[in-house]
């Protein structure tokens, strides 16, 4: 049984219930609403992470497979040497979106340099060195994209527990505390309405027997 709040039983303090009542119930079913559709956008950023996580890993492991393989065919020091300068440079733009009222994070990858990706000469090592290059390349912004995601799911896992707490305090707690409170109330101003009925009708009697 839930607990009463300790208040006057007034009619004032009937209708401030009352009306308490009504928004509880308009707020529960709002963050009801709320948390049933961030928990629907959560399930589908986790598998789009679920699909982009596995993506990655078999095209890094692919990466790496070729980077091995030309490791065990070419010279070390000239593997150094065609890695160790850059033909690009990446830039990453970090901005915030909004996932149902949370703020997400926004990233994008931006790359600066010349049309060839590859800074060594051709002559110098295997094509699966070009390989392994070319698709870390591309992993970059896929990693970022990961990253994002990976964020925005903690970040909504975080509300929907938030607004679970308050859902369940609403429903479990303040409800039921102002449901009990309002029939105390109730029942109260009845027995003092029968009681003052009851002396009405003493008082009449006790005059028409004078």
């Amino acid at each position: 049984m839930a607990e009463r709040l300790k208040v006057n039983p007034t009619r004032m303090e009937l209708r401030r219930l009352k009306n308490r009542l009504k928004t509880a119930e308009r707020g529960h079913k709002l963050l009801k609403d709320k948390s049933d559709e961030m928990i629907r956008r959560f399930m589908e950023y986790v598998r789009e992470n679920k699909r982009l996580r596995e993506e990655i890993e078999d095209e890094l492991s692919s990466a790496m497979n070729a980077f091995m393989i030309a490791k065990a065919v070419t010279d070390e020091n000239l593997i150094k040497e065609a890695v160790m300068m850059p033909a690009s440079s990446l830039e990453l733009d970090v901005s915030t979106g909004n996932v149902m009222s949370v703020a997400v994070p926004k990233m994008q990858l931006k790359e600066s340099g010349g049309e060839d990706k590859y800074a060594y000469s051709f002559i110098s090592v295997t094509s699966e060195l070009d390989e392994s290059i070319s698709t870390l390349t591309k992993l970059s912004a896929k990693l970022i994209k990961l990253a994002e995601i990976e964020k925005t799911c903690n970040m909504l896992a975080d509300e929907i527990e938030k607004n679970r707490r308050r859902v369940n305090a609403l429903e479990y707690v303040m409800i039921p505390e102002t449901i009990e409170t309002i029939k105390f109330i109730t029942m109260k101003l009845d027995e003092n309405e029968r009681g003052n009925i009851v002396r009405l009708m003493k008082v009449k009697s006790m005059m028409e027997s004078k």
